[in-house]
């Protein structure tokens, strides 16, 4: 393996979600340790950028969009080539390719790095004409955990690195936390004092319903004492409507009127988290924030909030389909099984977790 001091430039393909991008940051930490000298880029969707340099994820994020929606196939190639040359003039030493997609594979072997780092086997079988352009193979589940983040620490495995921090940690900016404190004080919350809740999902399917939420928000309000902050994003919007709507407790919304980096901090400031599996609830953890994550078909142990305390709610499989024609069976995000999820049920493990927080605040403080 090549001398660590001697990288002086890797590159991380990481194209997913904000979730994917959550996790990964525990590999670029892990790198940092191992490659001192390294300046490390990653490749990630244009609209996380911001957030992966503010959060110091990565010292530089390149925008880049796998779907090509309203733009023509000409506009795309442009791009693609203009991506691929921009790649290649910064002459990366280590590139490291977590997406593990077919377009990812191909802009892995177009940027020529002397050191490719890919997974063997994928984790899905590539058609007989392709090619994995790597030449250091990471296995797909590395340390031995079901975890997904264990899929994406794998890569340390394949370069000889000691894993030396394992779970994702971010801390707010204090451009984020001066944000928090404001809308914190306009909506008359106090820091530790207020429940975040996230009730959308990047998939419809992984999307509990709204009157459920308010039902529960309604709940800890008059039995824990505990108002709540409803989060997300500008598309959201319907959705935190109608919670507002069916909920008779004081509620305060800042659905898409608050930015990543502002988030990052209202998720620290906020007591317990409770949310769809999705980027937020992973956000939430990484900032140490406990978790009452829903589930419908995603496996909690597999995509579980990683890293603190918290409590996962899923319903009793097989399912008795709620959505007949709708469902698309073996693919957790074209399936409706949280809305089996009963009011009852969820609300018990969001009142169990806010008494064993409490009780850890307790003893910490003493």
């Amino acid at each position: 393996m090549a001398d660590r001091l001697a990288i002086k430039s890797i590159l991380v393909i990481q194209t997913k979600f904000i979730g994917d991008v959550i996790l990964t940051s525990a590999l670029v930490r892990n790198l940092r340790l191992a490659y001192p000298n390294a300046a490390i880029a990653m490749l990630c969707a244009s609209g996380l950028r911001d957030f992966v340099v503010s959060q110091n994820i990565a010292d530089v994020a390149i925008g880049f969009d796998r779907r090509g929606a309203g733009r023509s196939l000409s506009q795309r190639v442009k791009e693609y080539s203009g991506l691929v040359a921009d790649l290649r003039r910064r002459k990366f030493d280590l590139t490291i390719d977590v997406t593990d997609s077919k377009t990812s594979r191909i802009l892995h072997r177009s940027i020529g790095a002397p050191l490719r780092v890919g997974y063997n086997p994928p984790e899905k079988p590539m058609k007989f004409w392709e090619v994995q352009p790597a030449n250091i193979f990471a296995e797909t589940f590395g340390h031995g955990g079901a975890h997904y983040l264990y899929r994406y620490l794998s890569p340390l495995e394949a370069l000889g690195i000691e894993l030396r921090e394992v779970t994702p940690r971010l801390e707010p900016t204090p451009v984020g936390r001066s944000a928090s404190t404001q809308i914190l004080a306009q909506s008359n919350l106090a820091v530790k004092a207020f429940v975040a809740v996230h009730a959308g999902a990047r998939f419809e399917g992984r999307c509990w319903q709204p009157e459920r939420f308010a039902a529960v928000i309604d709940e800890v309000y008059a039995t824990k004492g505990l108002r709540s902050l409803l989060i997300g994003g500008p598309d959201e919007s319907a959705t935190a409507q109608a919670i507002l709507n069916a909920a008779a407790s004081p509620l305060v919304s800042v659905v898409g009127k608050a930015s990543l980096e502002t988030l990052t901090a209202l998720l620290s400031d906020a007591f317990i988290f409770l949310g769809n599996e999705s980027g937020p609830m992973h956000l939430a953890a990484s900032v140490g924030t406990p978790v009452v994550g829903l589930y419908g078909l995603t496996p909690p142990d597999i995509w579980g909030p990683f890293g603190v305390l918290h409590r996962t709610v899923e319903p009793p499989l097989p399912c008795q389909c709620v959505a007949p024609g709708l469902c698309k069976p073996d693919n957790p995000g074209g399936v409706y099984c949280v809305h089996r999820l009963p009011v009852a049920k969820v609300a018990q493990a969001t009142r169990d977790l806010i008494d064993a927080a409490r009780q850890l605040a307790n003893k910490t403080a003493n």
